[in-house]
């Protein structure tokens, strides 16, 4: 989907990251993997714009409640879901159905979102009305209805177990509510100073506390264009190749990890499929690959 989006491509991503590997590597780690192919999206190109604040926003929030049914019925089953995108809007469709999956058993989610953009934005501040700077809003609760109620509770998540990594891109309207939500979020000055090591792991474990665990969230723009060329919106300045996979490695030995996305895979913009080949390694880190 690219629904979400100011510039088209991620909607090529799912098969980007599926031309790199994804499931055989997966295969190679000893996983059963079940790919349940696209969901389906309707092209921009049929569809009216609709409302200028949130554009696309009746086709996004179907395709997000499609995407939730999908992925609460694999962690129903004991599945571990890993959500292929797109643009970041899909995050609400993946948040939505595991929040319902844990609410029906009476706990609680946590989520962390690696990402250089807050994607707190809400239609009454977004300066371009595109919705996939709005999802992280959406889970905590803010934003239109048809979105903020997908996971049948509102919000699907609590705030304060919600971390975002790898920040350095916030509309002035937007700062609001990262700082006064209660989400927590370290910015790359966190990272530059502290190291990864040390933010990861204070990310997990505001993500695990009085949680079943956490969903991640990775957008590939949160890596330095350096290294993560064909993005939907690259930032200069962002998470080295080493601290992305160090922080999967991480991830992965926490054991709180419930389910995973990668996002915003561009190929349009790629060189030679590299963003997607590297989406796919850091999953690799994330499902527990090893140096040795």
């Amino acid at each position: 989907m690219d629904l979400g989006a100011g510039r088209r491509g991620v909607d090529m991503g799912p098969s980007a990251l599926r031309v790199a590997g994804l499931n055989e590597k997966l295969g190679g780690l000893g996983y059963e993997v079940d790919d349940l192919g696209n969901v389906t999206v309707e092209q921009p190109e049929a569809l009216p714009v609709g409302q200028s604040h949130a554009r696309y926003l009746p086709q996004i929030a179907h395709t997000c409640a499609r995407l939730s049914e999908i992925v609460e019925k694999a962690a129903n089953k004991s599945r571990f879901p890993l959500v292929l995108g797109g643009d970041h809007s899909v995050a609400m469709g993946t948040v939505a159905g595991m929040s319902r999956h844990f609410h029906a058993q009476d706990r609680k989610m946590g989520l962390i979102w690696i990402d250089a953009h807050a994607d707190m934005n809400t239609p009454e501040s977004s300066p371009s009305g595109n919705i996939h700077g709005m999802p992280l809003a959406c889970c905590i609760g803010l934003g239109p209805s048809e979105l903020t109620h997908l996971a049948g509770s509102v919000p699907a998540i609590q705030p304060e177990s919600v971390v975002i990594v790898g920040l350095r891109s916030v509309d002035e309207i937007e700062r609001l509510s990262v700082l006064g939500t209660g989400v927590h979020a370290f910015t790359m000055r966190a990272i530059d100073e502290r190291g990864m090591l040390s933010v990861i792991q204070e990310a997990i474990h505001h993500a695990s506390l009085g949680t079943a665990g956490f969903h991640l969230s990775i957008d590939m723009d949160a890596v330095d264009p350096s290294e993560a060329p064909g993005v939907g919106t690259p930032v200069p300045g962002g998470i080295t190749y080493r601290e992305a996979h160090l922080a999967m490695e991480i991830v992965c030995d926490s054991g709180y990890l419930t389910s995973l996305e990668i996002v915003e895979v561009n190929p349009v913009m790629d060189e030679a499929n590299r963003t997607a080949l590297l989406g796919v390694e850091l999953a690799m880190s994330a499902m527990g690959k090893r140096i040795l």
